[in-house]
């Protein structure tokens, strides 16, 4: 029987580690590090890193390889086949990284970003190795979630009195523009600035991007105004890291 428990990490900041991610890291037998291509490797290092600060002896930490998505067309439906296709060899490294680290069984961790729960498709890959008939048992332990990271870095509210959010992607709001009866809008993994495509007027926007880290960059302002210095910003900040993370707020104002 493999005990897995998804630890949300936060944005890798030490300081966004609950104490139960510090127990749950502390009990594993086993914690799992993916490793990507090579221009981000300081992802890896930062889990290096809290693993170093919270862990004793009695845990090993084991890297292995991430298999990459495959590129994908513009459109929803090429996206989501690419990523179902992701998400299967993903599993695939996963349970040859358990059955070659932890063959007799134990507790495994794995360390997520922000929250398992959130925009993230650990549980998903989970379940499959589930389906492939591993004996596995699963515990969340959540995170501070990228949103979260966004508001405070601000001091914003998520929201504005009594009323809704949407939380949405990029290649939503690129491809079916705003959503109608919402004036709030949270969106996440948008690799090409989705918001340039909207008309502007009357729309403030939040941005953050390596949310908790020594790195983080912030912009916000009116979407008119700020709209353009974000994209450079931003295409500026993935040259000099090689990666980038970030997400924003969008609200619009009554007129």
């Amino acid at each position: 029987m493999i005990h897995l428990d998804l630890i949300g990490i936060g944005t890798g900041n030490p300081d966004h580690l609950t104490r139960a991610a510090e127990r749950a890291m502390r009990a594993a037998d086993l914690i799992l590090l993916p490793r990507k291509r090579a221009d981000a490797a300081d992802l890896l290092d930062l889990r290096r890193a809290l693993c170093a600060e919270v862990l004793t002896d009695t845990t090993r930490v084991v890297v292995f390889d991430l298999p990459e998505r495959a590129a994908d067309g513009p459109y929803l439906g090429p996206y989501l086949g690419a990523v179902r296709d992701w998400h299967d060899a993903i599993a695939a490294a996963w349970a040859g990284a358990i059955a070659t680290n932890l063959p007799a069984g134990g507790r495994l961790a794995l360390l997520v970003w922000g929250d398992p729960s959130l925009y993230d498709s650990s549980l998903r890959i989970a379940a499959r190795l589930r389906r492939g008939g591993m004996a596995l048992t699963v515990t969340v332990v959540p995170g501070i979630t990228s949103l979260q990271a966004l508001t405070a870095a601000h001091a914003i509210p998520l929201n504005t009195l009594a009323a809704p959010v949407l939380v949405t992607t990029g290649r939503r709001l690129r491809a079916s523009g705003w959503p109608a009866d919402v004036d709030t809008l949270a969106v996440m993994l948008d690799g090409d600035c989705a918001f340039t495509t909207l008309d502007p007027a009357g729309v403030t926007i939040w941005w953050g991007a390596y949310l908790g880290m020594p790195q983080q960059a912030l912009a916000a302002g009116p979407l008119a105004d700020t709209g353009a210095a974000i994209v450079a910003r931003r295409a500026a900040l993935r040259a000099d890291h090689g990666w980038i993370m970030d997400t924003y707020l969008l609200r619009r104002t009554a007129a």
